[in-house]
Parts: C-alpha cells; sequence; structure tokens
C-alpha cells in the first residue's frame, strides 16, 4: 500500500475546494501548473512525488489564509473508505490555530504527521499573525 501525504497550497490552475490526487511530477504539472511567487505548496508537492508517496493536493487561493477551504479539505480527509493510508499533512504558510486545531483529529484517525514549515510553527507559538 502506498503512502499518501495530504497537501494545501497555492497553484497557477485547478479548482479551489478540490482534492487533485498525483501521482506523478508531469501529472502534478499538467493539472496544477506553476507554483505563484512565494508559495510552498508545490514545492513540497515536488518533494512528496520525489519520495515516492502519493499526493492529494487541495488548491487553496492565498496559503494559510483560505480557513473554509482548509476546513473543508480536512472533513474531506476524514473519510477513510477514500484514503486508506495517509502519512501526512503538509500546511505551508499557516500560522492559524483553528486550521492547526482542526488537523488533530485526522492525524488522529491515520496516526499521521503534521509538517509545518518553521516560521508558520513560530507564528503559532507565539500567535504573531
Amino acid at each position: 500500500m502506498h503512502h499518501t501525504v495530504a497537501l494545501f497550497g497555492e497553484a497557477e490552475r485547478g479548482d479551489f475546494r478540490t482534492a487533485y490526487f498525483c501521482e506523478s511530477l508531469p501529472q502534478l504539472v499538467d493539472t496544477l501548473g506553476h507554483p505563484p511567487e512565494d508559495s510552498m505548496g508545490l514545492y513540497y508537492a515536488v518533494q512528496a512525488l520525489m519520495y515516492q508517496r502519493n499526493l492529494i493536493f487541495f488548491r487553496v487561493p492565498e496559503e494559510g489564509y483560505s480557513r473554509q477551504d482548509y476546513l473543508l479539505g480536512l472533513r474531506f480527509l476524514q473519510n477513510r473508505d477514500l484514503i486508506p493510508k495517509l502519512s501526512a499533512i503538509c500546511l505551508p504558510g499557516v500560522g492559524d490555530t483553528e486550521i492547526i486545531e482542526a488537523t488533530t483529529p485526522v492525524c488522529d484517525i491515520y496516526n499521521s504527521l503534521l509538517i509545518l514549515g518553521e516560521n508558520d510553527l513560530y507564528d503559532l507559538l507565539t500567535d504573531n499573525r
């Protein structure tokens, strides 16, 4: 069984509020295009695919600020029938306490990791957003 990483981020193409399942770099580029400036979502997506992980990518309008899009995606991830194994959830650009706390039930279901950038973790811990 392949491990899967769920990732939320900005992208040039694709619909919002949609989960994109990718298994290869060409599929990722064809589906989502290039990353916007200062976006880290597709950067982490490439890393996940290079480590031979399947990817579920949720396109958000702005990393860290589209609270409803993040919460909708996290509710989607709670369905174990659709996603049998989720290794990690990656939230680049997110320091929002509500979004990060909403990942807890999903991480508990799969016994998965939460991946944050160091700046986002600092913002969360110091509440500087």
